[in-house]
């Protein structure tokens, strides 16, 4: 089950008919983001498997789920934000059973990131998806 933020990306999606538009939209979304404090881009948030520099940077409050993230690539930035779409504000135990891959199925992302961003999407899912209370 999605989010009220992630079925707000997936609305928009439908309405834009090419993928450099949709392209454009997860480049802008990843802007749009709160930068990430320097002082957690450590070794310890840092995702491997992805080509490009990602942290992640998770928090549970009162049994709730939210992280902040960064990359250095702007396409990386993106799906950041619609990992934060789909996962922030969760209930914890509920963080494992979200189905990522569908749900950016569902965008059509899958067919169209290089199998080096796929991998990378991959590691931050289950770096997400390894969060305990």
């Amino acid at each position: 089950m999605a989010t009220t933020a992630f079925e707000d990306i997936a609305e928009t999606f439908e309405f834009l008919d090419d993928w450099e538009d949709r392209y454009a939209h997860v480049i802008d979304m990843g802007r749009e983001m709160p930068p990430l404090d320097d002082a957690f881009k450590v070794p310890a948030t840092k995702v491997d498997g992805c080509a490009s520099q990602v942290w992640l940077v998770p928090t549970i409050k009162d049994g709730v789920f939210t992280f902040h993230g960064a990359s250095d690539a702007m396409i990386v930035s993106g799906l950041i934000a619609i990992l934060h779409a789909l996962y922030n504000g969760l209930p914890v135990e509920e963080v494992a059973g979200v189905d990522a891959r569908a749900e950016f199925e569902r965008l059509g992302l899958n067919d169209h990131l290089s199998a080096q961003r796929s991998n990378g999407l991959r590691a931050m899912i289950e770096r997400i998806r390894s969060v305990r209370a």
